[in-house]
């Protein structure tokens, strides 16, 4: 099939690299020549892995090209892709202008029938929208259709998750109008979902509202456990074991970041909120997971006597590990703080180091584990890198000031830490004696 997706960020381009790679002449669409210019040269502008494989060679076959004309990729394509972002506007709802834009571009782009699929994630009445805009523009209503297409994208697993999905959700008006995506998908022999347009759209925001309900549910009870002297860990597998609950979601840590779960969760809010409804469970998780970060700090600062004139080392600052993306990343809440109360940072993350010294430039950044550490009054992991697991924690404690580790992810065996020369504090757990 003829292809061409609009936007290039993680959802465009690894929807349009994974198509190509099925065999399909792909268009990638975007207004950054230098993203595009990246791109037709085999590399990609996002840290993600596998990612840059397939698209040298799709572009090396001819499968994949680029375009910074909307028009043109629409005029020669079957399916159109809308796949641009949509952050929280001030009162997180999604900025949709983006996609209003793109509709008016495609409008002008439609000389046979075409399939418009509204791959970002969109509230609900969002086809409705793209459609309106598009006739309002002449196009005859029997030229096109809009159909719902959700992304369930995890970063640093992209690529996994669009050619192995747990299901496709299609939202269409009629099985005519789904068929197109259907064929498209079928040779990954995947779960496909035909729904109505706006359930499909809802599916989406209710999916990651729910997963991250289950991390602040999870990070909720940490607290108790840390106040009563119970383990966390236990009491997540204990839940997690229960087949109708399951384990997955259910690790406590500093909270959830990253580009999709703050702007679903405040998307959905604004979306029940437009509609007449206050949804305060969903509210609470969001509470929640705002408490989380500075709870586990607070946590910190006492031990420390104050971050002020103190050295805080930060292992990882990534808001998840195999991603460069600082979207909503708790290490941002971290350094924000400390710098306000008078503290000094160095930090090491093998991906993301210069994203966030472009945010904070008196940011000591350093090029591994053992110079972070060196002289510190305390080191926090942020994120879970795999290199991290596997350090030599005496070597880290014999050249800290304050072998004082906070673990904010679990990685660490609280026993080996302390054998290690550590006093070890994390998350659902009373703390180092």
């Amino acid at each position: 099939m003829k292809i061409a997706v609009i936007g290039t960020g993680y959802v465009g381009l690894v929807t349009g690299a994974v198509l190509a790679h099925l065999g399909n002449n792909v268009i990638c669409v975007d207004q950054d020549q230098a993203k595009l210019r990246l791109i037709a040269s085999g590399k990609s502008p996002i840290y993600e892995p596998g990612l840059e494989e397939i698209l040298q060679r799709t572009i090396t076959e001819g499968l994949l090209t680029v375009s910074n004309s909307i028009q043109d990729a629409v005029k020669v394509s079957e399916i159109v892709f809308i796949a641009v972002g949509t952050p929280p506007a001030a009162d997180g709802s999604p900025d949709m202008s983006a996609v209003k834009t793109v509709a008016s571009e495609i409008a002008k782009g439609i000389h046979h029938f075409t399939v418009i699929v509204n791959k970002s994630t969109v509230p609900v009445g969002s086809g409705d929208l793209v459609a309106n805009i598009i006739t309002e523009l002449g196009v005859k209503r029997t030229q096109f259709e809009v159909v719902s297409n959700p992304e369930f994208l995890r970063e640093g697993s992209a690529v996994r998750d669009t050619m192995e999905p747990d299901r496709i959700v299609i939202g269409a008006s009629s099985p005519e109008a789904a068929q197109p995506l259907i064929d498209l998908y079928r040779p990954l022999d995947r779960p496909i979902l035909i729904t109505d347009v706006n359930s499909a759209e809802l599916i989406k925001y209710a999916s990651n509202s729910f997963l991250a309900m289950k991390i602040s549910f999870i990070n909720a009870m940490s607290i108790l456990c840390e106040e009563c002297g119970a383990n966390i860990a236990d009491v997540s597998k204990g839940i997690g074991s229960d087949s109708r609950i399951g384990p997955a979601f259910l690790q406590a840590g500093l909270g959830w970041g990253g580009s999709c779960f703050p702007k679903d969760v405040t998307g959905l809010l604004a979306t029940a909120k437009q509609m007449g409804y206050h949804f305060e469970l969903l509210q609470s998780v969001w509470d929640i997971n705002q408490q989380q970060t500075h709870r586990f700090l607070d946590r910190l600062s006492k031990e420390l006597g104050g971050f002020k004139e103190k050295t805080i080392g930060l292992l990882g600052l990534a808001f998840k590990p195999n991603t460069d993306d600082i979207r909503d990343a708790k290490s941002l809440t971290i350094i924000d703080r400390i710098f306000k109360e008078g503290g000094s940072i160095r930090a090491y993350d093998p991906a993301a180091s210069q994203h966030v010294l472009k945010l904070y430039s008196q940011l000591d950044i350093k090029t591994s584990p053992y110079a972070v550490a060196e002289g510190a009054d305390a080191l926090i992991l942020v994120t879970e890198w795999n290199e991290f697991k596997q350090m030599d924690l005496a070597r880290l404690a014999k050249v800290m000031k304050n072998p004082l580790l906070f673990d904010g992810r679990r990685v660490y065996d609280p026993e080996l830490a302390q054998r290690a020369g550590f006093r070890y504090f994390t998350i659902g757990l009373k703390g180092s004696p």
